[in-house]
Order: structure tokens, then C-alpha cells, then sequence
């Protein structure tokens, strides 16, 4: 069993459930047995106020806290460029992830540490909406825009908010064991390891982002419908343009193909189907456009790496309590 200090960084305008998604983890293991020491830091020791509005009391000065073979976690904020801006907080990030075992961010953490050179020639993750921001400003990290959290070496980095648990939790099964994780999980009402990757969570606010009207058009009419004929002639037909330019469209403002964002929106409406209801796969699959189970289950297992029915088991077990 090995606990060990764990260090969170604070500062105005981080998000808040970055830093306490994480705490909560290692503070669940504590619960149950392990020894975390558990700090929060901020540069001069003050007061932050978070994204919420909520004021955080710091336990430590960034700049007198150390982390000898423990654990540093960075959280995020929507305001990074501001972080990325802030040289003594960089200085302190890299002087305390030069004694850390681990170094870990959440969600736009990963700018911090990017900012901070901890990420050149790594993997890593952030929130998808900051992924193409991540990759144009750091060339030299490889960044994975739909893993839930990644690990490259010593460093970690995880997606949005809530991957910080995820994160968390892997880092408790690596200290403790995959079951002291799993109670911890089960304590939370979380899953130790969600299915799918975070793309999952991001196709209709796309719809709601792309550029010219006529696609926005096409967006909203394959997520209102997602079992209609979306074929490329159909769309192309209904758009009053030609299947190349349709398809230039896609490509240029969605950064997808129309075939993808069709079949993406469907397997969304599926999730959902699945997730609240008790359709037969049969019925979900024709509901959705995708036409038979079997089509369904492919897609469920390339896309999320679980079937259609393990996908459904996981939020009925959630979803319904025991009599």
C-alpha cells in the first residue's frame, strides 16, 4: 500500500470541481484505509475564488510546499491563457513536479503543464472543446482529443471536470489495488473506468457551432431525426448543393465527414435510448437509424468498447434502485 502526499495547485479562476473532484477520490481511499496527506497550495498561501464564486482557503504557499515522491495535480480553468501567462506559477509547477513520483493536470491543466515543458514529446489530454487549442499552441505535444485521461511516463492528464475522478481513480489502483479503487468508485456512485471516450459528449453542441447556416441546417436536421435518410445525396439534395461541395463543408467547417457526424449523432440517440429505456436492441437500433442489432453492437464496441447490452447494464445498475 503506498498513499503519500498529494498536492493540489490553486489559483483564482481555476475551476472548482477540478480541485475537488480529485480531493474527493484520495479523500474516499482515506476513508477506507489509505494515509494521503492531502494539501492545497496556492502562490502566497491566500485565498482564491474559483470559477463558481466560491472561495477556496489555501492549506499552504505554493512556494514552501514540497511534494518528495508524492503526487502534484494541476487543475483547469477557462481562463488558461492567463495561467500559461503566469511565470512564478509556472516556476513553481516545474520546480515541484522536478520532486514529484507523478505530475498530473485536469482538463485545461494540461496548459499549465504544457506551458511549463512538461508535456514536450508526451501524450496528453485536455477537454475536447481546448483539444485543436492545446495542439496549435504546443507543437511538440502529442495531444489525444478524445481519451478520458492519458498517461505518458511520470505525467498524466485527463479531460474535462469530471475526468479528474477518472484520473483519481487510477491513480488509487495503482497505490492500493484495483479493488480499493473500485470501492472507492462504488462509494462515489461513479464508474472506475466510464465507457468510451469523451468525444461521446460533443456532438450536438458541434451541430451548434458549425459555420455557414446551410450546414447548421443539415446539423440540426440529422440530430432532430436521427433515423432519417442522411445519405450524401439526400443531404446534398435537401441543402440545394452538390455532394463535393456538401462534403467540402463537412470537412472544412466540422472537421468531420458528413458520413461520421450522422453516424456519431445516432449513436448518441442510442446511448440515450439505452441509458433511460427498455427497448429491445432491436427497437433502439431501428429508432436510431442504425437498422439492425448487429450494426448497433459494431458500432457500440469500435466507438466505446462495450457492447450495446454492457453499455445498458452499467446505467441500469446506477439508475434503479433496490427495492
Amino acid at each position: 500500500m503506498r498513499s503519500g502526499r498529494v498536492v493540489v495547485v490553486v489559483y483564482d479562476s481555476v475551476r472548482l470541481l477540478d480541485v475537488t473532484g480529485p480531493l474527493e477520490v484520495f479523500g474516499m481511499a482515506n476513508e477506507h484505509g489509505a494515509e494521503y496527506e492531502l494539501l492545497t497550495a496556492s502562490p502566497g498561501g491566500g485565498d482564491v475564488r474559483t470559477t463558481t464564486g466560491t472561495r477556496l482557503g489555501a492549506d499552504v504557499a505554493l512556494e514552501e510546499v514540497t511534494v518528495e515522491d508524492g503526487t502534484l495535480v494541476v487543475p483547469g480553468g477557462p481562463h488558461w491563457q492567463a495561467t500559461v501567462a503566469d511565470e512564478p506559477l509556472l516556476a513553481q509547477v516545474r520546480r515541484l513536479a522536478g520532486q514529484a513520483r507523478r505530475t498530473a493536470s485536469v482538463c485545461a491543466g494540461a496548459f499549465a503543464l504544457a506551458a511549463a515543458g512538461l508535456l514536450d514529446g508526451r501524450r496528453a489530454a485536455t477537454h475536447w472543446e481546448f483539444a485543436d487549442q492545446l495542439a496549435r499552441r504546443y507543437p511538440a505535444v502529442e495531444v489525444d482529443s478524445d481519451a478520458i485521461f492519458v498517461r505518458d511516463g511520470p505525467v498524466l492528464s485527463s479531460a474535462g471536470v469530471t475526468a479528474g475522478i477518472d484520473l483519481s481513480l487510477a491513480l488509487v489502483e495503482e497505490d492500493l489495488g484495483a479493488e480499493a479503487a473500485r470501492l472507492v468508485a462504488k462509494h462515489l456512485v461513479v464508474f472506475l473506468q466510464r465507457p468510451g471516450g469523451q468525444s461521446q459528449f460533443s456532438v450536438r453542441l458541434t451541430a451548434g457551432q458549425a459555420g455557414p447556416e446551410v450546414l447548421r441546417r443539415l446539423m440540426d436536421r440529422i440530430t432532430a431525426d436521427p433515423a432519417g435518410d442522411h445519405s450524401l445525396a439526400s443531404l446534398a439534395h435537401g441543402a440545394g448543393v452538390s455532394v463535393r461541395q456538401l462534403t467540402r463543408l463537412f470537412r472544412e467547417q466540422a472537421g468531420t465527414s458528413a458520413a461520421k457526424f450522422v453516424e456519431s449523432t445516432r449513436l448518441e440517440a442510442a446511448r440515450q435510448l439505452l441509458e433511460r429505456g427498455t427497448d429491445p436492441l432491436d427497437v433502439v437500433a431501428r429508432s436510431t437509424g442504425f437498422g439492425s442489432p448487429e450494426t448497433l453492437r459494431r458500432v457500440f464496441t469500435r466507438e466505446l468498447g462495450v457492447p450495446p447490452s454492457a453499455y445498458r447494464a452499467r446505467f441500469r445498475t446506477a439508475a434503479r434502485p433496490r427495492p
